[in-house]
């Protein structure tokens, strides 16, 4: 009985996670940030690093996978699909490869994955175009991702820092103050 607890546990979670990446999306979508195009903040990435640090690699790409679909449905179409999808696919494993390295915290987990983001979409618009010479703006997109990647990355910290805080977050992951690396939070008895 109790693995059926977990699974509506997990659906829910998931579910809510999803709605949350969803608005943030449309949010941002909403107020552009520059006169530079394909330049967003990425807030709805927060919700991918909470599923990475606090829930697991699965949820993370259900999440990423979710995002991307109801969001080219609701507010885009096919072509942003595409661009989104290659650019969560190359963000979401370059996060996880990332993530890994002892020495790097949420924040350059989330620059590293904001920089692969623009890299995953400019590889789609070299075939869309059928040409490499939309590479030349890639500079200002890397530029541009690592503002916004740390930004993300800040705020993400930060709020897995109130969750664990609140008793929202059992047993959740943090970022020591002192050390840059990831470990588990002592369980409370």
């Amino acid at each position: 009985m109790s693995g059926r607890k977990t699974d509506v546990n997990t659906i829910t979670r998931l579910g809510i996670l999803t709605a949350v990446a969803l608005v943030l999306g449309y949010v941002e979508h909403l107020i552009p940030i520059t006169a530079i195009p394909g330049i967003k903040l990425g807030l709805a990435n927060t919700v991918l690093l909470y599923a990475l640090y606090l829930l697991d690699i699965r949820s993370a790409i259900l999440l990423m996978v979710l995002k991307v679909g109801l969001s080219g449905v609701l507010f885009g179409g096919v072509a942003a699909m595409m661009y989104s999808f290659a650019g969560g696919v190359v963000s979401l494993i370059t996060m996880i490869l990332v993530k890994r390295l002892k020495g790097v915290s949420v924040i350059g987990v989330s620059v590293c994955g904001a920089a692969a983001h623009n890299i995953g979409q400019m590889i789609v618009a070299c075939f869309v175009v059928e040409t490499r010479a939309v590479l030349a703006y890639l500079p200002v997109l890397l530029v541009a991702a690592v503002i916004t990647g740390a930004l993300t990355g800040i705020i993400a910290k930060y709020t897995f820092r109130g969750l664990e805080r609140s008793g929202a977050v059992k047993n959740a992951r943090r970022e020591p103050a002192q050390k840059q690396d990831i470990q588990p939070s002592k369980k409370q008895g």
